[in-house]
């Protein structure tokens, strides 16, 4: 059974989630958190010093969450995209956070490890010494382009392109996916 202590913390962090992926950094209150997670706005304080501090820790909390979901393997770098476009329809939150984070100046540091993006531009690496993953490309910008592809529907200016019809959400992903492996494709 998990501390009263770490249950109260958690309610606020799944209620802050969703109070600045709906309002970001400026619109967020601190009120509705706290009446959202049932906990009163001095225990909030008391785990998280201001409201930028806790914005923060929801984007953390994100950011490990989206990197521990989107693997990279050698083998299936075209397959990562695919994850990409599933996470980022299925979980909007962590786009949406991210975005916040952009555009309130709040920089993300994202998680380090295997799952993270250094630990996914060295399988890049290793794609490329396989012979899987065309040398031509700089494996940092090429991650960039592979998260953009994933993401392509989820930020799409065009109305409508986040469908919810499941035979157009896949051919979306199958399209996602076609893209990655053409670029990828070794010459």
């Amino acid at each position: 059974m998990k501390p009263v202590n770490e249950d109260v913390q958690h309610r606020i962090l799944l209620s802050a989630r969703a109070e600045f992926a709906t309002f970001g950094l400026a619109g967020a209150r601190i009120d509705r958190i706290a009446s959202n997670a049932h906990a009163s706005k001095e225990r909030l304080y008391a785990y998280f010093s201001d409201k930028a501090a806790l914005f923060r820790a929801v984007l953390d909390l994100n950011g490990c969450e989206f990197y521990d979901a989107v693997a990279l393997r050698a083998d299936a770098v075209a397959d990562f995209v695919g994850d990409i476009f599933d996470h980022s329809l299925d979980r909007p939150e962590h786009l949406r956070m991210l975005t916040w984070a952009r555009l309130d100046g709040v920089p993300f540091a994202p998680p380090t490890g295997s799952d993270a993006p250094a630990g996914k531009v060295e399988t890049l690496r290793a794609a490329q010494r396989l012979g899987l993953v065309d040398t031509r490309w700089d494996p940092e910008l090429l991650l960039t382009m592979l998260f953009s592809l994933g993401f392509a529907w989820a930020n799409s200016p065009v109305p409508g392109a986040v469908a919810n019809d499941p035979d157009v959400r896949s051919r979306q992903r199958e399209a996602a996916v076609a893209a990655a492996t053409r670029i990828i494709q070794p010459r």
